[in-house]
């Protein structure tokens, strides 16, 4: 990833937040047939190992948990807040008019060793914590007891569970940090006009 210090993340607490806020993650792999992508909801557990580990299932019939062996490295990319940026919104274009459109974003790439896990109780761990996490906000959240015995273990047999040991975590957030304070102030504005509150702040960070 290309990286320009200016953009560079190095904050544990802030790729630790785009990894719980962000959790749907793109896993990049190299098996048999080359490289191959899936984007799978994970959740991160930054005190299990030296960086943290991440854990999710994936469908049986996904073969990416026989495909790749086990220790072999991957790469999983979290995509945080992004969106376009215009010229208009720098009060600098409207003096000068030498500004050009562009795109802020946030990103955290997991580096780390992949191992599958195809046992019930290791399952049945990751789906209910992810079904706590995101069931949180719900007015009646929904929980694994709700299902029938039979139809939850007949669902709990065509998932295969995935770990994924962090060795490395390469932040990027490029949120106008090389422009000047008022233009910064009025990306900030217009993502405010346009309810992105999130994009707001963090490039209100770099003020």
């Amino acid at each position: 990833m290309y990286l320009p210090a200016a953009f560079a993340l190095t904050d544990p607490q802030e790729l630790h937040r785009i990894l719980r806020e962000h959790p749907l993650g793109t896993l990049v792999t190299h098996g048999p047939q080359g490289l191959d992508a899936d984007h799978i909801p994970f959740e991160f557990d930054p005190d299990a190992g030296p960086l943290g580990t991440l854990r999710a299932h994936v469908a049986r019939a996904n073969p990416v948990w026989q495909q790749v062996a086990a220790g072999s490295p991957v790469l999983v990319v979290f995509r945080g807040e992004q969106a376009y940026v215009s010229p208009n919104w720098y009060p600098s274009k409207h003096e000068a008019h030498r500004q050009v459109p562009t795109w802020n974003y946030e990103v955290v790439h997991a580096h780390g060793t992949f191992t599958a896990h195809d046992d019930e109780r290791y399952l049945r761990g990751v789906v209910a914590r992810l079904t706590r996490h995101h069931e949180v906000t719900e007015p009646k959240p929904w929980k694994m007891s709700d299902a029938p015995a039979d139809y939850l273990a007949q669902m709990m047999g065509q998932i295969v569970g995935i770990e994924i040991a962090v060795t490395s975590l390469v932040g990027k957030s490029k949120m106008s940090q090389n422009k000047e304070a008022r233009d910064r102030q009025g990306v900030a504005e217009a993502y405010e006009a346009r309810g992105r509150a999130g994009l707001a702040g963090q490039v209100r960070k770099a003020l």
